[in-house]
């Protein structure tokens, strides 16, 4: 079995090269499930419930979020009525959505699970107490989790944390892929970032321009765009499983560009 984690997908131009190319992309590397993050998916960060239903009809099995989650309006609903979307397992309970979903795909059952860290980001529980909780009322074949924070350390951390407890550890939000994928010593598939899809001459998404009046012009308020154009990349990570074992046999760290 060979699951694809896409990284976080930004704005209009890393949608729409999900749109037109991940059947493709499935059908190249025999992919059997995709888990890809769409926090930034929108212009204003965040989802809605119309990019959300596209992502799924163009082959997303599962939509994680992050600290963004309800930054877009109609977040809340997409939230609500998307049953392949997740957001961050540590959030407030009664804030829209569910921090985890479990689905049946005959020949296994698969779980993810969303996190968000705590350094440097927003409010939000412990992600180690939240998630040790959620695996105690789990019972599928294969868990993922999307571990979605700014540090490394809390990221590598989580790593070490579900080792030997779920198949896959990846982390999202920093949009820039980490060269530390790996298999784990109690046998979790594991990489810090998996990069995003999105612009490549860009500032993480952002318009290089603005980025760059943003750090030489310091203090200077200016408004972030993900109104850029130019050459998608997909970054993210395959990782293999064992479909009678369930256990990781590799995981490959992959960028795709141009047009399948």
């Amino acid at each position: 079995m060979k699951i694809l984690a896409i990284g976080d997908i930004v704005g209009r131009c890393g949608r729409e090269y999900v749109y037109r190319n991940l059947f493709k992309i499935r059908k190249k590397y025999n992919i059997d499930f995709v888990v890809a993050n769409g926090e930034n998916a929108a212009e204003t960060n965040g989802i809605n419930p119309e990019i959300a239903d596209r992502l799924v009809e163009r082959g997303v099995d599962i939509i994680t979020m992050g600290n963004h989650t309800f930054s877009c309006k109609n977040g809340e609903i997409a939230m609500e009525e998307n049953r392949h979307l997740v957001r961050p397992l540590n959030f407030p309970p009664e804030l829209e959505g569910r921090g985890y979903v479990e689905t049946n795909l005959g020949f296994a059952s698969v779980a993810v699970i969303n996190l968000v860290g705590r350094v440097n980001m927003g409010p939000a529980d412990c992600p180690f107490h939240a998630v040790d909780a959620a695996l105690k009322k789990i019972d599928t074949d294969i868990i993922i989790v999307d571990m979605h924070a700014e540090a490394t350390s809390e990221r590598r951390a989580m790593g070490f944390f579900l080792d030997g407890r779920v198949q896959i550890v990846f982390g999202t939000h920093t949009h820039v892929q980490t060269a530390d994928e790996q298999i784990l010593p109690g046998g979790t598939g594991y990489i810090s970032d998996l990069g995003m899809t999105g612009v490549k001459d860009s500032v993480i998404g952002t318009k290089k321009e603005v980025a760059l009046e943003h750090f030489i012009k310091s203090g200077k308020r200016v408004k972030f765009t993900k109104e850029t154009e130019g050459d998608v990349r997909l970054s993210g990570c395959i990782f293999e499983i064992d479909n009678k074992t369930k256990k990781v046999t590799g995981v490959m760290r992959v960028n795709i560009e141009g047009e399948l």
